[in-house]
C-alpha cells in the first residue's frame, strides 16, 4: 500500500476481477456519498448491456461512451470504479489527472479464479488465464502512471480493502445508522463540512441555511463548499441559544424560504447549537408539508441529543417545545472540529446529556467519564470523540424504535421534567445540561424514596456529574412554582406528574408521581419546599 493526500472524488482502476466494484460500494458505504460505476453509466446511455455494445458496435464504441460517462461522475463527490480497461484510453487518463485515483493491486492466481467461471466479461473469453495475462502486460503500466495509490487486494475480506484506502484518506467519520421508516446516517469526525453539503440532493437548487451569528465562520465555509457545486444559499441569522426557539424567528424562516423560492427538493440546513437544529427543523416540517434538512449541530449538547431523533420544535409561553414536530433529518453531520471554540462552561453543560446516556443505557460511558473527566472536556480527544459517538448510538438505538414518543423514547427524558421547569422558572437562563444534571440526582433522590435505586446508586450520580463539575442542587425557584411548571410538562397524563425513573443503574422506568413525594427528595438537593 503507498500513496496519500487521498480525497473525493476518489476512482478505483484496476483488472478485471479486482474487486472495484464491491470495494466501491463498500467504501462508499463507509463514506455516505454515492457509489458510480462507469459500466452501469455506459448501459444507462446506451441501453443495452455492455457484451451487446461489443458485439454490435464493437469496442471503439463502447471505449468512447466509456470516456463520457468518466467526464460525467467526476462530477460528483462520490467514489467512482471504473472498467478494468477505461485507462487505455487517452481521454480518461487526461481526465484522471490531478484526481485521487486507487490502484487495485490483485495477484493473477487470485484474478482468474476470480473470472474463470465468469461469461459477463466479452475481452477474458475464451480464455481467462491467457486474456488476463495479455491484459495485465498491456495496462499494468497505465494503471501505475494514473494512480495515486496501490492497495494490495487479493483474498482479503472487502473491509479491509477498504480500511487500507480511509487510512489513505486520513480515516473516515464514525456512522451510527438511525433506522426506523425515515432512516439516516449520523456522521461524527473531524473536517467534516463538506459532508454537510453532501446531505443535499444531487437535484437541489437552493438552500436555506439557518444559523447564529457566532457560528458565522464556519457557515461561509460551508455557503462557499455549497455555492461551488451550484446551489444558491439563502440565509436565516437568529439570536443565540432559546431566544433563537420563537415563532418570530420560525416566521421570518418561512419568509426566506418564501422570498427564496425554496422548492419541495429543496433543503434546509441546521448549523449551530440545539436551538438552531430544532428551530431549523420546525421550519423544514412546516414548509410546504416537510422539505428535507440537513443537521449539523456545533455544540456537545446539540450533538448528543438535539440534533439527532427528529424531534423539531419552537417555545411559547406556555412551556418549552410544546409546539413543534417529529421531522427526522435525511443526514446529520458531527464535526467535532467545530467544538474547538466552544466556551468551556458550554462545553461541560453538553456532558450533562452524555452523562444521562450512562445512567439510562451505557455503562462504559460511565467509566469513560470516570477515567478521563479531563478528556471529556477536550474536543480534541479520542475520549470526548467516543463519548459522542456512544452518546448518539444510545439515541439512535431509542429513536429507531419509537419516534414520535409513544412509550420507549420517553426514557431518554430521564431528569428533565425538573430540567424544563428549572428552565422555564429561570426564564430559560439555565443551561440545558446543567438543568438535566440536576434533575437526574432530583430523580435519583426521587427513585430511592420510592424503594427503586439504593444510596449508592444516588451517590453515583452525585459523583458522575460533580466530577465534571455539573450542578447537583439548586436553590431558585421555589417548589411550588416548578410543579405549576411540571405541569404543563409533555409527560404530564390527566393531570398527574409522570417520571422517568431508574430501578437500578441503566434500567429507566416510567413512574406516576403525586406532589407531596416530591417535597423530601426537593429539598435534599436545596430547593425551598415552603
Amino acid at each position: 500500500m503507498s500513496g496519500q493526500h487521498l480525497s473525493l472524488p476518489l476512482v478505483l482502476v484496476g483488472m478485471p476481477g479486482s474487486g472495484k466494484s464491491r470495494v466501491g460500494r463498500a467504501l462508499a458505504a463507509r463514506l455516505c456519498v454515492p457509489h458510480v460505476d462507469s459500466d452501469d453509466l455506459v448501459v444507462e446511455e446506451a441501453g443495452v448491456p455492455i457484451s451487446q455494445i461489443f458485439s454490435e458496435q464493437g469496442e471503439g464504441a463502447f471505449r468512447e461512451m466509456e470516456a463520457r460517462a468518466v467526464e460525467r461522475a467526476l462530477t460528483r463527490r462520490a467514489v467512482i470504479s471504473l472498467g478494468g480497461g477505461a485507462v487505455t484510453t487517452p481521454r480518461v487518463r487526461e481526465l484522471l489527472r490531478g484526481c485521487s485515483v486507487v490502484h487495485l493491486d490483485v495477484a493473477h492466481e487470485e484474478l482468474l479464479r476470480r473470472t474463470a467461471k465468469k461469461t459477463h466479461r466479452p475481452l477474458l473469453l475464451p480464455d481467462p488465464d491467457v486474456a488476463l495475462r495479455r491484459l495485465r502486460e498491456e495496462r499494468e503500466h497505465l494503471y501505475r502512471g494514473v494512480a495515486t495509490a496501490d492497495v494490495h487486494s487479493d483474498s482479503r475480506p472487502v473491509s479491509r480493502v477498504v480500511e487500507d484506502i480511509l487510512l489513505l484518506m486520513g480515516g473516515a467519520p464514525d456512522v451510527v445508522q438511525v433506522h426506523g421508516t425515515s432512516p439516516y446516517p449520523v456522521l461524527i469526525g473531524h473536517g467534516l463540512m463538506a459532508q454537510v453539503a453532501d446531505g443535499v440532493r444531487a437535484d437541489a437548487t437552493k438552500v436555506l441555511l439557518v444559523h447564529p451569528a457566532s457560528v458565522s465562520a464556519p457557515a461561509a465555509r460551508l455557503t462557499q463548499v455549497l455555492e461551488g457545486r451550484g446551489v444558491e444559499v439563502h440565509t436565516l441569522v437568529h439570536p443565540d441559544a432559546e431566544e433563537g426557539k420563537t415563532l418570530d424567528v420560525a416566521a421570518a424562516g418561512w419568509d426566506a424560504a418564501g422570498a427564496a423560492r425554496l422548492g419541495r427538493t429543496d433543503t434546509v440546513i441546521g448549523l449551530g447549537g440545539g436551538a438552531t437544529t430544532d428551530v431549523a427543523g420546525f421550519i423544514a416540517a412546516t414548509w410546504l408539508r416537510g422539505v428535507d434538512v440537513v443537521q449539523a449541530p456545533t455544540t456537545l449538547l446539540g450533538m448528543v441529543d438535539a440534533a439527532v431523533g427528529g424531534k423539531t420544535g419552537i417555545n411559547t409561553p406556555a412551556g418549552k417545545n410544546l409546539v413543534g414536530a417529529f421531522h427526522p433529518p435525511v443526514r446529520v453531520v458531527e464535526d467535532l472540529d467545530l467544538l474547538g471554540t466552544l466556551p468551556v462552561e458550554d462545553l461541560r453543560a453538553g456532558l450533562g446529556e452524555v452523562v444521562k446516556c450512562g445512567l439510562v443505557a451505557d455503562a462504559e460511558i460511565l467509566e469513560l467519564l470516570s477515567r478521563d473527566p479531563g478528556g471529556a472536556l477536550d474536543p480534541a480527544s479520542p475520549t470526548l470523540h467516543e463519548l459522542v459517538v456512544r452518546s448518539v448510538d444510545v439515541k439512535a438505538d431509542v429513536v429507531g424504535q419509537d419516534l414520535k414518543e409513544s412509550g420507549l423514547r420517553e426514557v431518554l427524558n430521564y431528569g428533565h421534567t425538573l430540567a424544563h421547569a428549572i428552565e422555564k422558572c429561570e426564564g430559560y437562563s439555565w443551561r440545558h445540561g446543567d438543568a438535566v444534571s440536576v434533575g437526574c440526582v432530583f430523580a435519583a433522590e426521587l427513585a430511592h424514596d420510592l424503594g427503586l435505586l439504593g444510596e449508592d446508586e444516588v451517590a453515583a450520580h452525585r459523583l458522575a456529574f460533580s466530577a465534571l463539575g455539573l450542578p447537583t442542587h439548586y436553590a431558585g425557584a421555589p417548589l411550588k412554582d416548578l410543579v405549576d411548571a411540571m405541569l404543563s410538562d409533555k409527560k404530564v397524563r390527566g393531570g398527574h406528574l409522570r417520571f422517568v425513573l431508574l430501578e437500578g443503574l441503566q434500567n429507566p422506568v416510567v413512574r406516576r408521581v403525586g406532589p407531596e413525594q416530591l417535597r423530601a427528595p426537593a429539598e435534599r438537593i436545596g430547593i425551598d419546599v415552603r
